[in-house]
């Protein structure tokens, strides 16, 4: 039934799987709802698990794939390389582009909280992990649109499941400035 569905709307079926990936951070929010306070070592110890599968996400669902399917496509392993890196610089300079441009004030709440060195990292932190959910995005619906849909779902998927350490990551790092536990959860939708 949903094969029938991406291939008869396959810019519905990637915005919809996109959807559900990105709801996937909220997913992970949740053991946030439940904790009061947490200790300044597990904190790092979820924040240090949640950056661990954020890199091999990266590396072993991203970078590979992305080598083998430019070698299928006719390129060398140095072209491969090559045009992987490119790809990264290049994702990498458009980052930087929207943190440079965009505001990153809440338009009707303005700044919270003080501004001191922690404050700033903390929101740093959260504003790269939301923006680096654009990419993620763009890569699922470009999945959906492409010819095989095992695929795309499998894609969809695995961003699904490297969004939730993201998520609880997010939610620690607002903990340690004491907001709210349904703000910390739900401030990543």
């Amino acid at each position: 039934m949903f094969s029938s569905f991406a291939s008869s709307s396959p810019i519905l079926a990637g915005a919809l799987a996109s959807l559900l990936a990105g709801l996937a951070t909220a997913v992970g929010a949740v053991p946030i709802l439940v904790i009061r306070k947490l200790s300044e070592q597990a904190q790092d110890i979820m924040l240090g698990f949640a950056a661990g599968v954020m890199l091999a996400a990266s590396f072993f669902s991203l970078i590979i794939p992305g080598i083998d399917v430019a070698q299928e496509q006719g390129a060398t392993k140095l072209g491969a390389v090559t045009l992987v890196i490119v790809g990264i610089l290049f994702g990498g300079a458009s980052l930087w582009l929207v943190h440079r441009y965009l505001p990153h004030e809440h338009f009707v709440l303005g700044r919270q909280g003080p501004l001191t060195p922690r404050v700033r990292r903390i929101w740093l932190f959260v504003i790269a992990i939301t923006l680096h959910n654009f990419p993620e995005g763009l890569a699922v619906g470009v999945g959906f649109g492409g010819d095989d849909l095992g695929k795309a779902v499998a894609l969809a998927i695995g961003i699904g499941l490297q969004n939730m350490p993201e998520g609880l990551a997010v939610a620690v790092a607002l903990l340690t400035l004491n907001y709210s536990r349904g703000r910390r959860s739900w401030s990543r939708c």
